[in-house]
């Protein structure tokens, strides 16, 4: 029997000489555990996602050669699996042997077969991939791998890449159905693994809470328990791999008071520690108590830094400025204008440049989630301005879910006050003069779960006007609307959208974790278009 080992491992694209000491440390690591067979994951000498940079840079396809013909010498006594990328930037699996590459899919050893991909008639089938973590991709793979093994009656074998790269996720998780297709060994999910299966028992690594549970993919539902965990988990792996990856130790934001700085603030402090997290409040005259309080409240809960910069006085003073500027154009208009609700947006995102600018290795945080940017309802230079944006492919209903998901489910449970996750979203920008408050976001656009279902229908489906029109929201039946009303909400959103193209292609990098994004790593829509 064949002791093999699944080698999740995290490379990084374009690092060829590391990528290649990691995967030579791996194998001599099999070869002192007497392993005959090792496998890596697809991509694992170049490092995915490269991009252009194969184009632009093409000496790293020679690199990759060498490299390549390096690893063979070292693969004497052990069989070795491993995926590159060839000069189109396809990958390519190769099976090094006895010091050389082996030009077929299949092999033997030991008397037991392999193949590599679809291969039929073999024992065992080795799929090597580099698989992104998102909303029901686990079910999806579960479905897909068991089904190859009761199909072809073989067991397989499924490596795939643990990091992150671009805006995306892959979660390892690598694991070995039998012929039942019955998963046997699991890795370890958002972590690199080293796993030795002997006779194909091992251990069989938990998954993110709720992910083994069968969910209908295929429906739009407001019960995400199903996914908190794993969107969690996500987050914070990519936050870890994307500060340490480009040399960054600390973040600063703006710590409202509001739902979305707020989950900002927990994913931030559980990846970077609370010392690295700088959260400063900055009120202006129509903030109010119950805001500053929920930050100060969440700061102290959460240990980070925490500063308050009050913005009336500068905010006076530009207004001054420009209300110089604007007396022989339209100074009343500009009073009433959102130009002073942006104002106090991008006054922030300067104090947060300017703090980060201060320390060392210190990176702003954007904190636009989902729901906001498919409307464009966040400021240019404002809230939009940042190194990252952790949440900006998390709905704001989501958010609600993971926010209560945090406070049960974290070590340090309840850092979130209730507050926050009972008040409707706001920005606190302008005063409503009727009520004298301020206005919240859903008054300016809709109902999130109205809004949200909106956003799921368009991207799984394709939902024009005329559709959303017919189907029935679940906000509909909890909260009967006229067909006037449903009609205004869904002609704003597609008169918001397309608006707000143009902010997609600003966004700072972020994590996708949703089924389908508008992260323009995926999806780009013309900016001159309509699609309504």
């Amino acid at each position: 029997m064949n002791k093999i080992v699944l080698a999740q491992i995290n490379t990084i694209a374009g690092d060829i000489e590391n990528n290649k000491k990691k995967i030579i440390d791996c194998i001599n690591k099999a070869k002192e555990n007497n392993a005959n067979l090792i496998i890596f994951p697809k991509y694992v000498l170049t490092g995915y996602p490269f991009c252009d940079i194969l184009k632009r840079h093409n000496t790293i396809l020679r690199r990759q050669e060498e490299a390549l013909r390096e690893i063979a010498k070292i693969a004497q006594d052990i069989v070795v699996v491993l995926g590159y990328a060839d000069l189109n930037g396809d990958n390519q699996m190769t099976i090094l042997r006895c010091g050389e590459e082996w030009k077929e899919d299949t092999f033997e050893i030991n008397g037991e077969t392999f193949g590599l991909g679809f291969s039929s008639k073999v024992q065992t089938l080795i799929k090597c991939t580099a698989d992104e973590s998102r909303t029901g991709s686990e079910y999806h793979r579960n479905q897909l791998y068991s089904a190859l093994a009761i199909g072809s009656s073989s067991r397989v074998i499924y490596v795939n890449k643990v990091g992150y790269g671009d805006n995306r996720v892959y979660d390892g998780s690598s694991r070995i159905y039998n012929e039942f297709g019955q998963i046997v060994v699991r890795a370890k999910t958002f972590n690199e693994d080293f796993v030795i299966v002997e006779d194909y028992k091992g251990t069989i690594e938990p998954l993110p809470i709720g992910m083994e549970k069968e969910v209908d993919i295929d429906t739009f539902e407001l019960d995400y328990s199903s996914d908190l965990d794993r969107t969690y988990q996500s987050i914070v792996f990519a936050i870890k791999e994307y500060f340490k990856q480009n040399g960054f130790k600390k973040a600063v934001l703006g710590l409202s008071g509001g739902l979305d700085s707020t989950i900002s603030s927990v994913l931030l402090v559980d990846s970077l520690g609370k010392e690295n997290v700088y959260a400063v409040s900055m009120p202006s005259k129509i903030t109010s108590q119950e805001s500053k309080d929920d930050a100060r409240i969440l700061a102290e809960n959460l240990g980070m830094n925490f500063f308050e910069i009050p913005l009336a006085d500068t905010l006076d003073a530009t207004k001054i400025l420009l209300n110089n500027t604007f007396d022989n154009i339209n100074a009343e208009k500009f009073e009433k204008s959102t130009t002073i609700e942006n104002l106090q947006a991008r006054t922030r995102a300067t104090l947060l440049w300017s703090i980060a600018n201060e320390h060392k290795q210190m990176l702003p945080i954007a904190t636009s989630d989902k729901s906001e940017a498919y409307i464009g309802y966040a400021t240019v230079n404002g809230d939009m301005s940042g190194g990252f944006a952790p949440i900006a492919d998390v709905t704001k209903t989501k958010l609600f879910a993971l926010g209560h998901f945090m406070n049960e489910y974290r070590e340090v449970k309840n850092v979130i006050p209730q507050s926050i996750l009972e008040k409707p979203p706001g920005a606190e920008l302008k005063i409503n003069p009727l009520t004298g408050k301020t206005v919240c976001a859903e008054e300016d656009n809709m109902p999130y779960p109205f809004l949200d279902e909106i956003i799921w229908f368009v991207e799984n489906y394709g939902y024009g006007f005329n559709e959303l029109m017919e189907h029935n929201f679940y906000y509909e039946i909890k909260n009967p609307i006229s067909k006037e009303q449903k009609e205004e909400w869904i002609k704003k959103f597609f008169w918001k959208q397309h608006c707000a193209v143009f902010k997609w292609n600003i966004l700072p990098p972020t994590v996708i974790t949703d089924t389908n994004t508008i992260n323009t790593k995926e999806y780009n829509q013309p900016i001159i278009s309509k699609v309504f």
